[in-house]
């Protein structure tokens, strides 16, 4: 479908490939752009049609105005471009594919207009990052807060060092990619996102979300315990399943594409 040429979809690079009968909605995390898809796509768009798009923050993304700091402060601003997009490109009753921060703004979209989705498919997902005494969200308060000071005063360093834990130090090629990906965003616009990201809490919404889910993680993720995706398949409402991925790091579909691929067919078939 052609979309106005203001229209939120185009300033975003929103674009559509392959073909059939399911449309599968690939939704990008914090630092990255759309490529990141890159290795999944060829596997996917023979048998399904795929929607991409670049978020505000993205280093893609031309129109460097669209990210409003005052504006996304939360998830929510996410949720509603997100509709945005769907509505605009006519997109009915998709299965939406969530990476990081994208998956929690996927639950809360669904939570608003439902009837957009058929499912959601939560890549590496975690509903709060901060530790409480009842809760293991992976990190404390300090750690959070050197997190925001080392990018703040140190961008580039910092992503010399997050980069590789992050993704796989074994896998170069997909460090590079991240790295490169993080640079382009700017540490302006990385502050603000982190303080976005890392302090967020949307433990409370889960119980709202009523589409069927998938929640997909990885066995050894720095950013996402293990645990956190027992707890997203126990407090989210609608039918949800978990599966765990044997990999290091926080990115299936760079370091574990083929692996991340079988799991999708299997929830799609």
């Amino acid at each position: 479908m052609v979309t106005p040429e203001k229209s939120l979809s185009t300033a975003l690079n929103a674009r559509t490939i392959g073909s059939g009968n399911e449309t599968i909605v690939l939704c990008h995390g914090f630092g990255t752009d759309q490529s990141i898809w890159d290795k999944i796509i060829p596997l996917l768009a023979e048998n399904y049609t795929l929607v991409l798009f670049d978020w505000p923050f993205s280093g893609a993304v031309t129109d460097k105005s669209l990210y409003d700091h005052a504006k996304y402060t939360s998830f929510e601003p996410y949720a509603d471009d997100l509709i945005t997009i769907i509505d605009e490109m006519d997109l009915k009753c998709v299965t939406f594919v969530g990476h990081s921060m994208s998956a929690m703004i996927g639950c809360i979209a669904s939570t608003k207009k439902p009837e957009l989705f058929k499912r959601l498919i939560l890549v590496t997902a975690s509903p709060r990052y901060i530790n409480t005494d009842d809760y293991e969200g992976g990190f404390e308060s300090s750690d959070i807060e050197q997190l925001v000071s080392t990018i703040e005063s140190q961008y580039e360093n910092w992503i010399s060092i997050y980069a590789p834990i992050a993704v796989d130090p074994n896998d170069v090629a997909s460090v590079d990619k991240f790295h490169n990906c993080l640079k382009s965003m700017g540490a302006e616009v990385a502050i603000s996102l982190a303080k976005t990201v890392f302090y967020s809490d949307y433990r409370d919404m889960l119980e709202k979300v009523q589409i069927p889910c998938t929640i997909i993680q990885s066995s050894n993720d720095m950013a996402v315990p293990l645990n956190i995706g027992h707890y997203l398949e126990e407090k989210i409402k609608g039918v949800s399943t978990l599966e765990i991925i044997d990999m290091i790091g926080h990115f299936p579909h760079l370091t574990a594409h083929l692996k991340l691929v079988e799991v999708l067919k299997g929830v799609l078939r």
